[in-house]
């Protein structure tokens, strides 16, 4: 008799479900609708880069996420459990690095887990050896201002990862950066996550950035945000540069920008007439 074995379906690391996030208007003005009935499930070690229109609720979505925020209506949940507020199991790296001037590169790494009573004989030695994994051995006693920006945000990711945690979000974190540092950092990236295996949610308006860090591109609609199209890129990780000349980096690329700008010109035709 032959035995049949039922695959059990992995829980989501990251669960939206029908999330709405209106901000309230001032006076008498109407509040802003800005992501709408957003439903998204992110697996453990899993890459997501969320791409769309300026203003689709993007940043919106990562904050809600992250805790800063608070979904109006919907949930996001992390393994199961309602997002509240802020915790140490997610780490966030911004656009701007926003590093303290005046503390050393390890004090600023070192700072999260310092101020929550960690011990220095724990978080030094992690510290350290975070620098040296990303490109940073010997910077520890340098300041921010000595360090270009590429350097910064390596800072800023070393100050995300030493907390151990299981997500990593990135809300445009190399879009100040120039073509050539951006192009290092996402090599980073994928390295970093060979290492530590975090579900990455990574925002960005460059949609090739997208296709070559993620394992899936979300590409949403115009305000209010909702999920338009996801695009799933197979190509095994970690990635080199000749990714970029592949015929599958080429269609996902041009599929995305179609979906995108396809929000994005609607907008303006109704504008010109």
């Amino acid at each position: 008799m032959a035995t049949v074995v039922q695959q059990q379906k992995v829980r989501p690391k990251i669960s939206f479900a029908g999330m709405q996030k209106r901000y309230p208007g001032k006076g008498q003005r109407e509040g802003t609708l800005a992501l709408d009935a957003f439903d998204l499930d992110i697996a453990p070690a899993e890459i997501v880069s969320i791409v769309g229109p300026t203003g689709c609720g993007k940043s919106t979505a990562l904050n809600v996420l992250a805790g800063f925020e608070e979904a109006s209506a919907g949930s996001v949940a992390v393994d199961g459990e309602i997002v509240t507020g802020p915790g140490a199991d997610r780490g966030v790296v911004f656009q701007q690095a926003a590093l303290f001037p005046w503390m050393t590169v390890i004090a600023n790494v070192v700072l999260g887990v310092k101020c929550r009573g960690g011990a220095p004989a724990d978080y030094e030695p992690r510290a350290l050896a975070l620098l040296e994994e990303v490109g940073l051995k010997g910077f520890d006693r340098h300041y921010p201002y000595q360090l270009s920006g590429g350097m910064q945000q390596r800072v800023q990711i070393a100050r995300a990862l030493i907390n151990q945690p299981d997500i990593l979000l990135m809300d445009e974190p190399f879009g100040a950066l120039d073509y050539q540092t951006r192009l290092l950092m996402q090599k980073l990236l994928l390295r970093l996550w060979a290492h530590f295996k975090p579900t990455i949610l990574f925002i960005t308006h460059d949609v090739g950035e997208a296709v070559f860090i993620s394992d899936r591109v979300i590409a949403m609609t115009k305000r209010p945000g909702r999920v338009k199209t996801i695009v799933d890129v197979h190509a095994p990780k970690p990635r080199d540069y000749e990714f970029m000349g592949t015929p599958e980096f080429t269609r996902l690329e041009r599929d995305l920008v179609v979906a995108v700008q396809g929000e994005v010109e609607g907008d303006e035709a109704v504008a010109a007439h």
